[in-house]
């Protein structure tokens, strides 16, 4: 069965230029969500190009996983914790104690997450050797 690595990797490209375009439009909230998931799908496509698996949407446990075959930088790991920390609750309007996700993330905070994404992207692409 192929791995099928290239499809997770070219998900994670599109995934970051929609959390660009998301950043540019203004929607601040969706920015940090479609990075979280450009650095997943980034991270997902690694795992299995080195044929491994992870269920699941942490970023900080991929790296660890994918430790075990790759040296990784702790700057990753930094994009990656702060990326996890917007995973959940920016969608959901209950994670907060009282209004919803757009009114807590501006420009700054969704530049930061896209900057993070686009890292930890990179450096799935030069490991894949893309």
């Amino acid at each position: 069965m192929p791995s099928r690595y290239r499809d997770w990797l070219a998900q994670g490209l599109r995934d970051l230029k929609a959390a660009r375009s998301m950043l540019n439009e203004g929607f601040y909230e969706w920015a940090a969500f479609q990075a979280h998931q450009a650095a997943e799908k980034g991270l997902k496509a690694l795992l299995r190009f080195h044929h491994r698996e992870y269920r699941g949407h942490r970023l900080v446990a991929m790296l660890e996983e994918l430790r075990q075959q790759i040296e990784i930088a702790e700057a990753l790991f930094e994009a990656a914790r702060e990326l996890d920390l917007h995973y959940a609750g920016l969608r959901h309007p209950n994670h907060f104690t009282e209004g919803y996700p757009a009114q807590y993330y501006d420009r700054k905070i969704a530049q930061r997450c896209v900057e993070c994404a686009e890292r930890i992207v990179e450096f799935v692409q030069q490991s894949l050797g893309e």
